[in-house]
């Protein structure tokens, strides 16, 4: 099934059900407003909207509303929670090995995890609206699971369970505000600004068998200014599964319907010297620190520059028959602008 939310006049935007190729869609307003609605009440809604879904794939719905990602909202505009973790330690050692040191050995089996904004996402060909170029702004492309209700203590099994649907993202950084802040040793906050999803969430069967061991083994692409920038296979590397991950958010408190786990930066990890780009015949990568920290692994300092105003960023994943899956996100950096007027 494939969900997305349109844009309207409520803040939480309005349910539609979209076709599995991605070019049609349904209103659904009399089972469920909003994803969030959908999702508080998932045993109950889930199968009627699946219904729908077959129906319009069937042809038994007139195919009348083509979809278009630019009259979407986020699946989930704004979320009671969402989490991201960091699943490819590869990016983390490149991180650390880029300045020298060594991730401890707790890495490899104890997950990162911080608490992200989740009040006010953007869509996914929103404009990202920065303030100052010197901030360091950058793209990272992950994967998300959206959960439904999972208890304290939860077992990899029952947060497996949990997942309802997988979406993409964009979760923003502003590399340079990242140092000083992570220094007051209290996290992430002004560096971490709104992200984006993809215009479609999707239940897991949707990818067949690409989705096993709570992992989505598929190759995540991403193009900076129409280029090529990385398409790493999203399901290796990928040392802690969506599962663990969700089972370890859910340690010490209950997570709630509508909860989003995010993946982490998509990373594999490459044999030569640590990693390669696209031009190099490797896999690439998925955000531009990743590059620059290669950089200055080999060379003692970086020499890729940041996004810069104008400058577009594209996130897409298809299945192997070339589909795309989520659809695309697809976004261009803008100077904030204070009046709106």
């Amino acid at each position: 099934m494939k969900l997305a939310t349109l844009k309207s006049q409520s803040r939480d935007g309005s349910l539609v059900v979209v076709s599995r190729d991605l070019k049609y869609f349904v209103p659904v307003p009399a089972i469920s407003p909003n994803l969030q609605t959908a999702l508080d009440n998932w045993g109950t809604v889930a199968p009627l909207l699946n219904h729908v879904y077959d129906s319009l794939n069937k042809g038994e719905i007139e195919r009348k509303l083509p979809f278009d990602a630019s009259l979407c909202m986020s699946p989930l505009p704004r979320a009671y929670q969402w989490a991201d973790g960091s699943a490819y330690v590869n990016h983390v050692e490149l991180v650390r090995k880029a300045r020298g040191a060594e991730i401890p050995q707790s890495f490899w089996s104890d997950p990162l995890i911080y608490q992200g904004g989740s009040d006010n996402f953007i869509g996914p060909t929103d404009d990202i609206e920065v303030r100052s170029e010197s901030w360091g702004i950058d793209f990272e492309a992950e994967i998300a699971a959206i959960t439904g209700d999972v208890p304290m203590g939860a077992t990899s099994e029952q947060a497996e369970e949990a997942i309802k649907l997988l979406l993409l993202v964009n979760d923003v950084s502003l590399r340079n505000l990242i140092p000083a802040e992570l220094g007051k040793g209290f996290g992430f906050f002004q560096s971490k600004p709104s992200s984006a999803f993809s215009p479609v969430a999707v239940t897991p069967d949707e990818l067949g068998q690409a989705w096993h061991n709570s992992r989505v083994h598929l190759p995540l692409c991403s193009y900076l200014n129409q280029s090529l920038f990385g398409c790493p296979n999203a399901g290796e590397d990928m040392i802690f599964s969506f599962a663990d991950l969700i089972s370890h958010a859910a340690k010490t408190r209950p997570l709630a319907a509508g909860t989003i786990i995010g993946s982490g930066t998509v990373s594999n990890k490459q044999e030569l010297a640590y990693g390669s780009s696209i031009e190099q015949g490797g896999v690439g990568y998925s955000c531009i620190a990743e590059l620059r920290m290669i950089e200055t692994i080999n060379n003692g300092k970086p020499c890729t520059e940041f996004m810069r105003f104008g400058d577009e960023i594209a996130i897409e994943m298809k299945d192997q028959a070339g589909s795309s899956v989520f659809g695309k996100i697809i976004q261009t950096v803008r100077e904030y602008q204070t009046d709106k007027s």
